[in-house]
């Protein structure tokens, strides 16, 4: 890990309904291939299934695809839904990744929220905190022992062996994604760091991040020497046309969002707002100036180091995003770095 200050981007590899999937698949190869010639630091594919109304290519192969198109880059799951999965599963297939990339990935996770996707997985909702807790100290004992011994509810490990090892030791970084009170606890316990997600006001991780440093006082652990946080971020040469260019599009994954009922925490108001109301304290969009100051107050604030930009969203035009990251890249960037 690193306490340098890192800018990573988002690809979700959605497409709208009836959308061209294999074009959108190739400007997204060209998006990767631009953002490390830009020189971001990392980029994150998110994941989901089930993800009606959009179309969203899986995370695992597009990881491995994006360490061909972007070698010198970090590669985060962000975040794998990991109480739907086999924890040997994840353990050999992010070693893999982990070889694959020369030990650049990062494994994020979380625990979902879709009724869908659990029924489709053959589990009940009920179900996802032991079985998550289980798997992520089962994926940590595979990283770091030769042979495995363990028994729950869900799984047996008899003797199992993940080979080959990562190449990170002891093992790739554990991102985990936590939006509400009881799960940043969770990911003061177990992880390397609380992934914080885009979606809650930053006014209310601020008062969460107290009880993230409670927590990892309890569990004798040190305040992690990386700290990303995942924001929706969007630089036009104006606010006020920064908010009309994306508004159509984050605003329908918003929607989204509040259709599937993501789990947040019970302070943060209803992401049904309209858009203008939604954006409040939660997003980072404006111009170049107005971005700068808006993620400098956020490292004041909170502490982040790695700040994860989601900055296209389905149906986006690839040009727009292309702009907006090369805005990103020329006129907030290095205004950020020169401004800690």
């Amino acid at each position: 890990m690193t306490a340098q200050f890192q800018f990573g981007l988002v690809i979700r590899g959605q497409a709208e309904e009836g959308e061209d999937i294999s074009r959108r698949f190739q400007e997204t190869l060209a998006f990767v291939r631009l953002a490390d010639r830009l020189g971001f630091d990392s980029i994150t594919k998110t994941a989901h299934y089930s993800s009606h109304p959009f179309q969203m290519l899986q995370m695992v192969p597009m990881l491995a695809r994006f360490a061909a198109e972007a070698p010198r880059m970090r590669l985060n799951a962000g975040v794998l839904l990991l109480p739907l999965m086999s924890p040997l599963h994840v353990a050999e297939e992010f070693a893999t990744l982990d070889v694959i990339s020369a030990g650049k990935i990062i494994l994020g996770v979380g625990l979902g929220y879709r009724d869908v996707e659990f029924k489709a997985f053959g589990m009940h909702r009920s179900q996802r905190v032991p079985r998550f807790e289980a798997n992520l100290i089962a994926i940590k004992r595979l990283w770091t022992e030769e042979k495995v011994r363990m028994k729950t509810r869900y799984f047996e490990l008899d003797d199992a062996s993940c080979l080959p090892k990562p190449l990170q030791r002891p093992h790739p970084p554990i991102w985990v994604g936590a939006n509400a009170d009881p799960a940043i606890e969770r990911a003061a316990r177990l992880g390397d760091c609380w992934y914080i997600g885009p979606a809650v006001e930053i006014a209310i991780v601020e008062r969460q991040m107290e009880l993230y440093r409670r927590s990892l006082d309890a569990a004798g652990k040190p305040f992690p020497v990386e700290l990303p946080m995942r924001r929706e971020v969007f630089v036009a040469k104006t606010r006020d046309e920064a908010i009309r260019l994306c508004a159509p599009y984050l605003g329908a994954k918003y929607k989204a969002y509040h259709s599937w009922r993501q789990d947040m925490p019970d302070d943060d108001r209803d992401l049904g707002q309209n858009f203008e109301s939604l954006i409040g304290d939660r997003f980072l969009i404006g111009s170049p100036d107005e971005v700068v100051e808006q993620i400098l107050r956020v490292r004041r604030r909170l502490g982040v180091n790695h700040l994860v930009m989601s900055t296209e969203w389905a149906g986006m035009p690839e040009s727009l995003a292309t702009e907006t990251i090369e805005l990103i890249a020329k006129e907030v960037i290095p205004r950020v770095r020169q401004g800690l």
